[in-house]
């Protein structure tokens, strides 16, 4: 299947990219993740410490076991803080 994935942040800039389809066989978030930081060092690095990232489906928050069956859109982001 294929995915539009969204960066967002410092994930964009350390990636280099603000969105791309991305062919994926991953069932879930975190199988896409394995993927994309097996591809290149700079997805490696954006991706080292998942406790500053979170991830929407289809512009719904998810947990990283998400599945993404059916899924069209997967966006990562640094948490966000209340002003």
């Amino acid at each position: 299947m294929t995915v539009q994935v969204l960066y967002f942040a410092w994930l964009r800039e350390r990636i280099g990219l603000g969105r791309e389809d991305v062919t994926t066989d991953a069932a879930t978030v975190a199988d896409l993740i394995v993927e994309l930081r097996a591809r290149e060092d700079r997805y490696d690095l954006a991706f080292s410490d998942m406790t500053a990232v979170r991830c929407a489906v289809d512009q719904t928050l998810v947990d990283l076991d998400a599945p993404l069956d059916g899924v069209r859109e997967v966006a990562f982001f640094p948490p966000m803080t209340g002003g």
